[in-house]
């Protein structure tokens, strides 16, 4: 019998023959009842915005610039009634655990402060500009799809035949990455993606930082940017089987940081999966000042899934960050099997 062993990235996925529920099919169930209430409660030309066959383009046309530089397609947080804003966080919360909700909510609350800080600037700065896109029909046992889009977050999720397809792209970014004034002075909504990446790469002695350092100078943003296709990066960085028990630790301890984005049993699926992993195929590159407010970038490598994190812009003060499945990222290899299954001509 073949378990799905990891969840969060989508590693490695093969249905059970089982009566029982895995917690991938629990989570698509809860996702698809969830997408349900919310389209229920949307008016004939809310519906025609927020949906879209699976086939289509903009499934894959993804990013998280403002909208004004990459035009959005769905229905916004402006087009929604309060309790249709409050199912479209429901749909979020099938999904995400308590700290991804937390995170994401924040983020958009980010966009008040930079309008405030510049109300006539070039770009609309508004908490409420964030999408719903939902690609399919919506179920139980269906193969379907859904996007939360809007500046600095872009969550993609795909069901594929009941199960949980892809739960990446994910993409989290801040501007600003901590507060510096007004009522929230001091708020950093991504802390423990940069302080726990910085106490690993300062906890490494002088070979290894030989070897992890990959370049003196920050690229400007994250290397993969918004590509559809998600792509191993060269160089690899430090091994953490070449690390000490405690380094290693804090490497796990990093990934699961962003594996707790996701609900308890999909989390606890991936951190799991990685526990298990050859520490020899598990990578950490870091480029840029090992000091905060200065520009700095990290990436965590294995064969089949990568992390950027960069924060070089507005004085290193502005965070983008991505999670990506190098081979299931919006569920293709999954979505391929279910068309050569099912879809033949």
């Amino acid at each position: 019998m073949h378990i799905f062993r990891s969840i969060a990235f989508g590693l490695t996925l093969a249905f059970s023959t089982s009566a029982i529920a895995h917690p991938d099919q629990v989570a698509a169930a809860d996702m698809a009842n969830a997408a349900n209430a919310f389209l229920a409660t949307l008016k004939p030309e809310q519906k025609d915005k927020a949906t879209f066959k699976l086939d289509d383009a903009n499934r894959t046309r993804w990013h998280f610039v403002p909208t004004e530089m990459h035009p959005r397609h769905g229905l916004s947080f402006r087009e929604m009634q309060q309790d249709q804003q409050h199912m479209a966080y429901a749909l979020l919360a099938s999904v995400l655990s308590a700290r991804g909700v937390q995170k994401t909510a924040q983020i958009m609350s980010l966009e008040q402060i930079l309008h405030d800080a510049n109300p006539k600037g070039r770009f609309a700065r508004d908490p409420k500009w964030y999408f719903v896109s939902i690609f399919g029909k919506p179920s139980v046992k269906g193969t379907w799809g859904w996007r939360f889009e809007g500046h600095h977050l872009s969550l993609s999720f795909t069901v594929v035949d009941g199960h949980i397809g892809g739960l990446t792209p994910a993409f989290f970014g801040t501007n600003p990455g901590t507060v510096l004034d007004g009522p929230r002075k001091g708020l950093q909504v991504l802390a423990a993606e940069e302080n726990t990446a910085r106490a690993l790469i300062k906890s490494l002695d002088a070979e290894q930082r030989k070897v992890a350092i990959i370049a003196d100078k920050a690229p400007s943003d994250i290397i993969t940017k918004a590509d559809r296709k998600a792509r191993r990066l060269e160089p690899l960085g430090l091994a953490a089987s070449e690390m000490n028990k405690k380094q290693a630790d804090q490497l796990l301890r990093l990934i699961e940081e962003y594996l707790r984005n996701y609900r308890p049993d999909l989390a606890d699926a991936g951190v799991t999966h990685f526990e298990e992993v050859n520490l020899s195929k598990i990578h950490f590159a870091w480029a840029g000042s090992l000091e905060p407010r200065q520009g700095h970038y990290y990436r965590i490598q294995a064969p089949d899934f990568l992390i950027e994190y960069d924060n070089t812009q507005n004085d290193a003060n502005h965070v983008h960050c991505v999670s990506r499945d190098l081979k299931h990222d919006f569920g293709e290899d999954l979505l391929r099997q279910h068309y050569e299954r099912h879809h033949k001509k």
